[in-house]
C-alpha cells in the first residue's frame, strides 16, 4: 500500500477511484498499475524495433509495479472491433516473422498429443453414446447428444486425417515460420483512441502465428463471423498450408463434456458443444471453398 501511495504522490493523483480489472489497478482513470514484469521490457523493445508500437508504453516502474497511462476506449461496434483487431494481429505477425530451424521433437510431440487426444475422445464418446442407447427413456440432454453424435465423430475423423497431412508436410521442412504472438487474444484486450492498442502482453512469446487466431476464435466464435475475419487476416498475412492444417486440427477438436446432474445445465452444455462444432465446421468448409 505504501508503494501505491508513493506513486499517487509522485503523479499528484488523489486516488478517489480504484477499478480492478483482472490483474490491473486503474486509479482515477489516469494511471494503470500492473505487477512488475521484467520480461515485458524485452518484448516491448523488440516490438518497437520491428516498427510495431500498438501497445501502451510503460511510463514508470518500481520494484513492485509497472505504471501505464490510462487510455480511454472509444466505442466501436463489436464487429468493427473484431475487424480492427484481426488486422492488428496480421500486422504484428508480418512485422515480427522470421524462420527458425524446425524442431523435430517439438512437432512430433504436437502430433502425438493430438492423436492421443483424438483417440481418447473417440473412446469417451463411444462409451457415452453406448450408455445413452441403453437408457429406457432418454433425458433431453441425452437425446440432443444422440441426435448430433455424428457431428462429434465427423470432427474427430477430420482432425485425425488433417493432423496426418500436417505431419507429412512438416517432416520434410527444415525451417518453420514463427513470429511474436500476443497469446491472449480477446476483444477486451483491444482498445482504440487516437490509434489502436493491444494490452495485456504478459503471455507473449515467439511461436506460430496460428495460436493467436486459435485463442481469438475460441474466445469469440459465438459472436463474430470468422469467415470474414480470416479473409481480412490473409489479405495481409497469408497462412502457409501446414499452418492452416494445424490450426484447423486444433479448432475442429471436440472437447470432453463435463457431466452434471442438473438436466437443464446439461442441455446447455451439450448445446454449446454442438454449436461450437457446427460453427467450426462451417468455418472450415467455407474457407476451403474460397480456396
Amino acid at each position: 500500500m505504501n508503494n501505491i501511495r508513493s506513486i499517487l504522490d509522485k503523479y499528484d493523483i488523489k486516488g478517489n477511484k480504484l477499478t480492478i480489472r483482472n490483474n490491473a489497478r486503474i486509479i482515477d482513470n489516469k494511471i494503470v498499475l500492473k505487477k512488475r514484469n521484467n520480461d515485458l521490457d524485452k518484448v516491448y523493445s523488440y516490438l518497437k524495433s520491428r516498427s510495431f508500437d500498438y501497445f501502451p508504453s510503460i511510463i514508470d516502474s518500481n520494484d513492485e509495479y509497472d505504471i501505464y497511462p490510462y487510455i480511454t476506449d472509444k466505442y466501436e461496434p463489436k464487429e468493427q472491433k473484431g475487424m480492427d483487431l484481426i488486422y492488428l494481429l496480421s500486422l504484428l505477425h508480418s512485422k515480427t516473422t522470421y524462420y527458425r530451424e524446425n524442431d523435430i521433437d517439438h512437432n512430433k510431440k504436437i502430433y502425438e498429443d493430438i492423436n492421443n487426444e483424438v483417440d481418447y475422445l473417440y473412446n469417451y464418446y463411444s462409451d457415452l453414446i453406448s450408455l445413452i442407447e441403453k437408457e429406457v427413456y432418454m433425458s433431453p440432454s441425452s437425446y440432443l447428444l444422440a441426435r448430433n453424435i455424428n457431428m462429434v465423430f465427423d470432427s474427430i475423423y477430420y482432425v485425425k486425417n488433417t493432423i496426418e497431412k500436417w505431419y507429412k508436410i512438416i517432416e520434410n521442412n527444415k525451417n518453420e515460420r514463427v513470429s511474436y504472438i500476443h497469446n491472449n487474444v480477446n476483444l477486451s484486450h483491444y482498445i482504440k483512441n487516437e490509434k489502436p492498442y493491444l494490452i495485456s502482453w504478459d503471455k507473449a512469446e515467439v511461436d506460430s502465428p496460428i495460436y493467436d487466431l486459435i485463442s481469438f476464435y475460441r474466445n469469440h466464435y459465438r459472436d463474430l463471423d470468422f469467415i470474414d475475419l480470416l479473409k481480412v487476416y490473409e489479405s495481409h498475412y497469408l497462412l502457409k498450408e501446414e499452418e492452416k492444417l494445424l490450426m484447423f486440427s486444433y479448432l475442429a477438436m471436440p472437447y470432453k463434456l463435463d457431466m452434471v446432474k442438473n438436466e437443464y445445465k446439461m442441455c446447455i452444455k451439450v448445446n454449446e458443444l454442438i454449436n461450437y462444432l457446427y460453427k467450426t465446421n462451417n468455418l472450415i468448409m467455407n474457407y476451403q471453398k474460397s480456396k
